[in-house]
Protein backbone atom coordinates (compact mmCIF):
# COMPACT_ATOMS: atom_id res chain seq x y z
CA UNK A 1 0.00 0.00 0.00
CA UNK A 2 2.69 2.35 0.75
CA UNK A 3 4.53 1.66 -2.45
CA UNK A 4 1.21 2.76 -4.68
CA UNK A 5 0.64 5.73 -2.33
CA UNK A 6 4.44 6.45 -2.37
CA UNK A 7 4.53 5.93 -6.35
CA UNK A 8 1.37 8.53 -6.71
CA UNK A 9 2.80 10.94 -4.76
CA UNK A 10 6.08 11.10 -7.30
CA UNK A 11 4.08 11.16 -10.06
CA UNK A 12 2.35 14.27 -8.95
CA UNK A 13 4.86 16.14 -7.25
CA UNK A 14 7.53 14.98 -10.04
CA UNK A 15 6.64 18.47 -12.19
CA UNK A 16 3.38 17.55 -12.83
CA UNK A 17 2.04 21.24 -12.39
CA UNK A 18 4.46 22.63 -14.97
CA UNK A 19 3.17 19.21 -17.52
CA UNK A 20 -0.33 20.65 -17.27
CA UNK A 21 0.32 24.12 -18.17
CA UNK A 22 2.87 23.38 -20.65
CA UNK A 23 -0.42 21.00 -22.28
CA UNK A 24 -3.08 23.71 -21.13
CA UNK A 25 -0.86 26.91 -23.21
CA UNK A 26 -1.93 25.58 -26.22
CA UNK A 27 -5.42 26.31 -25.59
CA UNK A 28 -5.11 29.31 -24.62
CA UNK A 29 -6.73 31.96 -26.68
CA UNK A 30 -5.28 34.76 -28.95
CA UNK A 31 -6.67 37.23 -26.97
CA UNK A 32 -5.39 36.37 -23.31
CA UNK A 33 -3.16 38.48 -22.29
CA UNK A 34 0.50 37.72 -20.78
CA UNK A 35 -0.37 39.11 -17.42
CA UNK A 36 -4.09 36.32 -17.76
CA UNK A 37 -1.68 33.81 -19.15
CA UNK A 38 0.84 33.96 -16.02
CA UNK A 39 -2.04 34.20 -14.03
CA UNK A 40 -4.15 31.37 -15.35
CA UNK A 41 -0.60 29.45 -15.01
CA UNK A 42 0.10 30.36 -12.10
CA UNK A 43 -3.70 29.02 -10.45
CA UNK A 44 -3.59 25.79 -12.44
CA UNK A 45 0.23 25.48 -10.75
CA UNK A 46 -0.88 26.33 -7.31
CA UNK A 47 -3.99 23.93 -7.67
CA UNK A 48 -1.41 20.94 -8.42
CA UNK A 49 0.58 22.12 -5.33
CA UNK A 50 -2.46 21.95 -3.39
CA UNK A 51 -3.79 18.48 -4.67
CA UNK A 52 0.17 17.46 -4.19
CA UNK A 53 0.05 18.41 -0.56
CA UNK A 54 -2.89 16.83 -0.33
CA UNK A 55 -1.54 13.56 -1.87
CA UNK A 56 1.58 13.33 0.49
CA UNK A 57 -1.00 13.92 3.74
CA UNK A 58 -3.15 10.57 2.84
CA UNK A 59 0.70 9.13 2.12
CA UNK A 60 1.84 9.86 5.24
CA UNK A 61 -1.18 8.85 7.39
CA UNK A 62 -1.35 5.52 5.68
CA UNK A 63 1.48 4.43 6.50
CA UNK A 64 1.58 5.91 10.10
CA UNK A 65 -1.88 4.12 10.06
CA UNK A 66 0.15 0.81 8.79
CA UNK A 67 2.98 1.43 11.57
CA UNK A 68 0.23 1.56 13.98
CA UNK A 69 -1.22 -1.68 12.89
CA UNK A 70 2.43 -3.80 12.92
CA UNK A 71 2.58 -2.48 16.26
CA UNK A 72 -0.26 -3.48 17.71
CA UNK A 73 0.20 -6.85 15.84
CA UNK A 74 3.75 -7.24 17.18
CA UNK A 75 4.37 -5.93 19.64
CA UNK A 76 6.72 -2.94 20.82
CA UNK A 77 9.87 -2.24 22.87
CA UNK A 78 7.89 -1.02 25.66
CA UNK A 79 5.81 -3.92 25.71
CA UNK A 80 9.46 -6.24 25.86
CA UNK A 81 10.38 -4.09 28.82
CA UNK A 82 7.68 -5.50 30.90
CA UNK A 83 8.79 -9.06 30.55
CA UNK A 84 11.11 -9.59 34.00
CA UNK A 85 14.55 -10.93 33.15
CA UNK A 86 13.78 -11.99 29.47
CA UNK A 87 12.60 -8.60 28.18
CA UNK A 88 15.54 -6.85 28.34
CA UNK A 89 17.90 -10.08 27.06
CA UNK A 90 14.95 -9.69 24.11
CA UNK A 91 15.76 -6.11 23.74
CA UNK A 92 19.37 -6.62 23.21
CA UNK A 93 18.95 -9.10 20.88
CA UNK A 94 16.65 -7.86 18.65
CA UNK A 95 19.45 -4.58 19.18
CA UNK A 96 22.19 -6.66 18.07
CA UNK A 97 20.68 -8.42 14.90
CA UNK A 98 21.80 -5.31 12.45
CA UNK A 99 25.92 -5.67 13.48
CA UNK A 100 25.80 -9.17 13.98
CA UNK A 101 24.37 -9.67 10.58
CA UNK A 102 26.37 -6.62 8.88
CA UNK A 103 29.97 -7.84 10.43
CA UNK A 104 29.59 -11.27 9.79
CA UNK A 105 28.99 -10.98 6.36
CA UNK A 106 31.70 -8.67 5.99
CA UNK A 107 34.04 -11.57 7.20
CA UNK A 108 32.66 -14.16 4.91
CA UNK A 109 32.98 -11.65 2.44
CA UNK A 110 37.04 -10.65 3.97
CA UNK A 111 37.40 -14.25 4.08
CA UNK A 112 36.11 -15.01 0.50
CA UNK A 113 37.95 -12.30 -1.36
CA UNK A 114 40.90 -12.96 0.50
CA UNK A 115 41.37 -16.16 -1.27
CA UNK A 116 41.37 -18.04 2.23
CA UNK A 117 38.27 -19.77 1.38
CA UNK A 118 38.91 -20.06 -1.75
CA UNK A 119 37.30 -23.58 -2.72
CA UNK A 120 33.51 -23.22 -2.49
CA UNK A 121 31.12 -25.25 -3.64
CA UNK A 122 28.72 -23.44 -6.30
CA UNK A 123 25.71 -23.62 -3.57
CA UNK A 124 28.06 -22.14 -1.26
CA UNK A 125 29.25 -19.38 -3.53
CA UNK A 126 24.78 -18.57 -4.12
CA UNK A 127 24.34 -18.87 -0.71
CA UNK A 128 26.88 -16.27 -0.31
CA UNK A 129 25.64 -13.94 -2.87
CA UNK A 130 21.95 -14.67 -1.33
CA UNK A 131 23.37 -13.73 2.29
CA UNK A 132 25.13 -9.98 0.63
CA UNK A 133 22.04 -9.26 -1.21
CA UNK A 134 19.31 -9.60 1.97
CA UNK A 135 22.13 -8.50 4.28
CA UNK A 136 22.84 -5.32 2.42
CA UNK A 137 19.45 -4.36 1.24
CA UNK A 138 18.46 -4.58 4.82
CA UNK A 139 21.73 -2.64 5.99
CA UNK A 140 21.65 -0.01 3.22
CA UNK A 141 17.96 -0.39 1.65
CA UNK A 142 16.05 -1.49 -1.65
CA UNK A 143 17.39 1.05 -3.61
CA UNK A 144 21.08 0.61 -3.04
CA UNK A 145 20.75 -3.26 -4.05
CA UNK A 146 19.31 -2.21 -6.95
CA UNK A 147 21.34 -0.05 -7.74
CA UNK A 148 24.16 -2.28 -7.67
CA UNK A 149 22.50 -5.22 -9.33
CA UNK A 150 23.63 -4.98 -12.78
CA UNK A 151 27.09 -4.77 -12.14
CA UNK A 152 26.30 -8.10 -10.01
CA UNK A 153 24.77 -9.30 -12.64
CA UNK A 154 28.01 -8.61 -14.89
CA UNK A 155 30.06 -10.13 -12.75
CA UNK A 156 28.04 -13.39 -12.69
CA UNK A 157 27.67 -12.94 -16.78
CA UNK A 158 31.58 -12.87 -17.06
CA UNK A 159 32.20 -15.50 -14.19
CA UNK A 160 29.98 -18.41 -15.88
CA UNK A 161 30.74 -17.35 -19.48
CA UNK A 162 27.36 -15.92 -20.46
CA UNK A 163 26.89 -13.18 -22.37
Amino acid sequence: MKSLLTKAVDFFSGGFGSSVVQAVKEYYPPSMSEQEKAELDFRIQSAVDQKTLEAQKLANEAQAEFNNRIAEMEGTAKDLKTIPLLGPIMLFLRGCQRPIWGYSTLYIDFKVFSGSWASLTEAQESALWVINLLVLGFLFGERAVKNVTPMIERMIKAKTGNS
